[in-house]
């Protein structure tokens, strides 16, 4: 068997992070087989070397090795792509035509961007992976192919089966092993190596003199989060080769070349998130007051009942089954409020009897005052308020809600609690 620093060495991959090693190993060992290999990892980490690897140490080296980008075809072509057609099978068909299955039976196809195929697609894939049969476009012959598999992708594959995106049983069968490839910032002492490497690479091809880092540049480049990994790596690397006289980078130079560092944006806020946000905290700001409102008023008439009878036993029993029944009511019906501690009965308890002997005059005074005082009350105002609204939207429940600033379904239960 290959030795991992070999096989690094045979297929350009640069770097000694265990993680790599972990990874180059995996390859290595799964290569000999026939097993399916997933290949995960952001995108720019270098996905593509691991296929390259399982089929050159395989017995499957001298057949053809096929790769396949499934994000970069057309979702209406694909199949035709991977499995072929017949003549006349679409408009455009003026011949038939071999698919990559066919055409690399014995051999090896790499899926990349396998997250990205149509789920059409995808059954077609899964037989392919069961029994090794798929059907031309426009055929009914099924045909026999001996294919390896290996696919490769940067999506986060059980999102997309949460999603039903991709399929669960696709997934299982296409990731007999998982090799997981990481991403460039977890490599920190193999980004300077990769990026001399890089420019060691281009002052060859463009014959000039190779830029180095000085150290507090080497610094900021091991620091940096290179959300491309070694993609962007080495288009940076490129970039300052090109475009510096002086071959000796500075921090200040490197750091115009990367983009959004140090960066610390506010987050954005989605402005429909907040409105409706306020407008649930308003409903619930006027169910309270409303329900306030109505207790306020079953305690001011048990306070003119107390002063218009003597028996304030009696009466105190009514108030406690009154106050237990409004607020038990309440926190069956609004759950996410915090429970309201009951009144106790010697808020109410009065002295009446010195309160009204002798003292008629005072005790109806005191009626008209509560009677005043509820024609004013919340109750007639907003029984007014949506009258009024109605009738100026002409009976439009949704334009009367938004100038009333509730929503149309707490407005709908105003309309029936008043029988309007």
């Amino acid at each position: 068997m290959e030795s991992v620093q070999a096989t690094k060495q045979r297929f350009g991959i640069i770097g000694n992070d265990p993680k790599l090693n972990r990874a180059v190993e995996k390859a290595i060992q799964v290569a000999p087989t026939d097993i399916s290999v997933l290949v995960t990892g952001e995108s720019g980490v270098g996905k593509e070397s691991i296929p390259k690897i399982i089929h050159s140490l395989s017995h499957r080296k001298h057949g053809k090795y096929i790769a396949v980008n499934c994000g970069a075809i057309p979702e209406g072509t694909i199949d035709s792509e991977l499995f072929g057609h017949e003549k006349g099978a679409f408009t455009g068909a003026t011949q038939t035509r071999n698919g990559y299955f066919e055409v690399a039976d014995g051999g090896t196809i790499f899926l990349d961007e396998v997250g990205e195929l149509p789920l059409t697609t995808q059954v077609r894939l899964l037989r392919v992976l069961e029994n090794g049969e798929f059907i031309k476009v426009g055929s009914s012959k099924v045909q026999k192919t001996d294919v390896r598999i290996v696919a490769a992708t940067n999506v986060n594959m059980f999102e997309a089966i949460k999603k039903e995106k991709f399929r669960e049983d696709l997934y299982y069968r296409l990731s007999t092993v998982e090799i997981l490839l990481p991403p460039l910032r977890d490599r920190k002492d193999d980004i300077h190596l990769l990026f001399r490497k890089f420019a060691s690479d281009f002052a060859t091809k463009y014959k000039m003199p190779t830029i180095r880092l000085n150290e507090e540049a080497v610094l900021l480049l091991e620091k940096y989060h290179w959300s491309g990994n070694i993609r962007q790596l080495r288009n940076i690397a490129e970039q300052i080769s090109v475009l510096e006289q002086n071959r000796t980078i500075s921090t200040s130079t490197l750091h115009s070349y990367l983009p959004n560092i140090g960066s610390n944006l506010p987050a954005v806020i989605s402005k429909d998130k907040k409105e409706s946000d306020f407008s649930s905290e308003r409903e619930i700001l006027y169910k309270v007051l409303f329900d306030m409102k109505s207790d306020l008023n079953d305690l001011k008439k048990l306070t003119l009942e107390l002063m218009q009878s003597g028996n304030t036993q009696q009466v105190q029993k009514d108030n406690e089954g009154l106050i237990r029944k409004i607020y038990q009511e309440k926190e069956k019906e609004d759950t996410f409020e915090e429970p309201i501690q009951p009144v106790t009965t010697e808020v109410l308890t009065i002295p009446t009897q010195n309160t009204i002997a002798g003292k008629e005059e005072d005790k109806y005074h005191f009626a008209e005052e509560i009677e005043e005082e509820e024609t004013l009350s919340l109750h007639h105002k907003e029984l007014e308020l949506i009258k009024k609204s109605l009738e100026r939207h002409r009976g439009k429940r949704k334009a009367a809600a938004e100038e009333l600033g509730i929503s149309e379904r707490t407005l709908y239960r105003k309309i029936k609690q008043y029988d309007l």
